[in-house]
């Protein structure tokens, strides 16, 4: 008489006993479809497909394809959790679980993100990491990539912003993507961030990801920013949808990493909010003498338990911090250009020649543009349209010391909109 698993009949698979048996070899979780297990999300299902396939290949030889897909989704319900918390207390790393409080435990428990670094307390100065780093960045802006880095560590978006490394090309920043990966695995996504805009699909592929690394930013400008502002700064569960599937609420908790030689540029959003989401950073131009180790990538990431330490003191401080990040006077300029970049209307308020902020002066919205437009040609830029311009003006009415109102009276007795406290000392054509 042959021997049959407890599952098989000799003719039929009973799927239930099938999933018992194979969930305690194999415990798992299911949470919205995805399974999950003490070393964090399943990414590779085909693997999963495969063992199901060996266990099925001795008693079947037709039909084995359909056979291992149902039994896989019978899988999912067996393993079914209504959710697993999201703990943003904690760090699951390969050898446990290290607390923020700096506990540590060797136990291991289901969780979203397992990193593939060991804690080791131990662990030698990453003296390679940091003299790479010495060569990329300014001394200053050093700890802001600590801090974001340790950031990218925790399920949390309580920093609510994205870092963008910006240099001419040739650095090495590409490399700072590489030990990334040493020390988040899975957990890092790579693409395109312009694509989180333009595809519908493409914000429920970062779903359970800590970090997603633009490695080639695009300089194109982005033709929405709505959806890329929201999961910087996500708090509630966000709308996802997956090709084929009905849309469903799914937590967000990825960073943004950009590697490129701009900034990111809105094509429509002017609003200082987009901007304010982004830390950017500059490298130090390339030592012409200097010269490339095509192994440094490999020995950074064999220091990856003393990288870690070295991140986790950057996380450290951000959050005594309350996760206000560490910015240099050079960042900070950064930012201030990259709102006159994305916004030409910023250095119109701030021109000379054009116009005066007069407490007691006024200006129609008809006039004001029309200096406005002198202003762009006389510099060769193009202009905003006038209701951006506008807009702009009268989402800024604090900062310039001026007030948008309807009471503008033109010759004739018209009364139009327009501004007090902004003196034209141009003729409007």
């Amino acid at each position: 008489m042959t021997n049959f698993p407890e599952w098989y009949d000799g003719k039929h698979v009973n799927e239930v006993k099938f999933c018992e048996e194979f969930l305690k070899s194999h415990p798992m979780k299911s949470v919205n479809g995805t399974f999950f297990t003490v070393e964090g999300r399943v990414t590779d299902e085909d693997k999963l497909r495969r063992e199901i396939y060996e266990l099925l290949k001795p008693y079947f030889s037709t039909a084995l394809g359909k056979r291992v897909n149902n039994l896989l989704e019978a899988l999912r319900l067996e393993a079914y959790a209504p959710d697993l918390p999201i703990q943003r207390d904690r760090i699951h790393v390969a050898n446990g679980t290290l607390v923020l409080d700096g506990t540590f435990t060797s136990e291991r428990e289901f969780c979203r993100n397992r990193l593939p670094v060991a804690y080791n307390p131990d662990a030698p100065t990453p003296a390679t990491w940091l003299r790479f780093l010495s060569e990329l960045l300014y001394p200053e802006d050093i700890p802001t990539l600590q801090e974001f880095m340790g950031y990218c560590f925790l399920p949390t978006t309580k920093g609510q912003k994205m870092l963008m490394l910006i240099g001419r090309g040739g650095e090495g920043k590409s490399r700072i993507g590489v030990v990334l990966r040493a020390l988040l695995g899975s957990n890092m996504a790579t693409g395109s961030i312009a694509k989180i805009e333009s595809s519908r699909f493409a914000r429920a592929d970062l779903e359970h990801e800590l970090v997603m690394l633009d490695d080639d930013m695009k300089l194109e400008a982005l033709p929405q920013t709505n959806h890329i502002k929201a999961i910087v700064t996500a708090e509630l569960p966000m709308d996802l949808e997956r090709k084929g599937q009905q849309s469903y609420q799914g937590d967000l908790y990825v960073r943004f990493l950009g590697f490129g030689n701009g900034s990111l540029k809105a094509l429509y959003d002017r609003s200082e909010g987009f901007f304010r989401r982004q830390i950017i950073l500059t490298t130090k131009p390339k030592d012409a003498n200097r010269v490339d180790d095509p192994f440094i990538a490999e020995k950074m990431c064999d220091e990856a338990e003393g990288i870690f330490l070295w991140c986790l003191e950057g996380l450290r401080r951000l959050i005594a911090n309350d996760y206000r990040f560490t910015l240099s006077e050079r960042a900070r300029e950064n930012m201030a250009e990259a709102v006159s970049d994305g916004n030409n209307a910023v250095d119109f308020m701030r021109s000379e020649g054009y116009i005066r902020l007069k407490a007691d002066a006024e200006a129609s919205s008809r006039d004001v543009y029309a200096v406005y437009k002198l202003w762009c040609e006389d510099n060769a830029l193009n202009p905003l349209s006038q209701r951006s311009l506008c807009l702009h003006l009268a989402e800024n009415q604090d900062t310039y010391g001026i007030e948008q109102t309807n009471k503008i009276y033109l010759p004739g007795g018209r009364r139009v909109r327009g501004f007090i406290g902004i003196e034209l000392l141009q003729r409007a054509g």
